[in-house]
């Protein structure tokens, strides 16, 4: 069962409020809100870079059941602004978890809300449509941060989530002994080439 933590608070670009508790970094946050309707891939969802600059509500109820593991990031850091959970696992069963969502939060100053109805939000996202959010330790902090903050379409996150320069992948070859080049152009442009 989750340990219950100091107050947070959901603030809406339409004036709606809600509360639960914090988890991860003791930190604000601002953002698009999005959801996401998976019932696996919550790792994956944290260090994907198309949710770079978003909070990030997994409709889901249970998150962190398997934990943090050392395979599953699609980048090398976690890239939401903040994650909306209805309940996060402190206990994880599975053999290849390192840490839970919690400290994985914690790890990289990433601030979490839990007990909220996650599919209540999804609901108001989807009748009144894309909004901003913003996560604080008070209403009053929440909706100032809100308040104050960018649009999510005029803050440059590219540069946040691109590499600053060339890498080797250094998985080890498959049996077919087929290679995969991938050029990544920015969001307009992509290549990937079999040789």
């Amino acid at each position: 069962m989750t340990q219950l933590s100091e107050k947070r608070f959901l603030a809406l670009e339409d004036g709606t409020v809600m509360a639960g508790w914090s988890f991860g970094a003791s930190a604000t946050a601002v953002g698009e809100l999005v959801f996401s309707t998976s019932m696996t891939g919550y790792q994956e969802m944290l260090t994907d870079p198309s949710f770079a600059g978003q909070i990030v509500g997994p409709t889901y109820q249970l998150i962190g059941n398997y934990g943090i593991n050392r395979r599953d990031s699609e980048s090398a850091n976690i890239r939401v602004a903040g994650f909306v959970v209805r309940e996060h696992c402190q206990l994880p069963s599975h053999a290849g978890s390192v840490m839970t969502v919690d400290e994985y939060l914690r790890s990289e100053d990433v601030p979490g809300l839990w007990g909220v109805d996650t599919r209540a939000l999804t609901r108001r996202l989807r009748t009144r449509g894309v909004m901003m959010g913003a996560l604080g330790s008070t209403v009053e902090e929440a909706t100032i941060l809100l308040r104050d903050a960018a649009s999510y379409g005029e803050t440059d996150l590219v540069s946040r989530v691109t590499t600053a320069h060339f890498y080797k992948w250094s998985e080890p070859p498959t049996r077919d002994r087929r290679k995969v080049l991938v050029s990544d152009y920015g969001v307009k442009y992509n290549i990937l080439r079999l040789l």
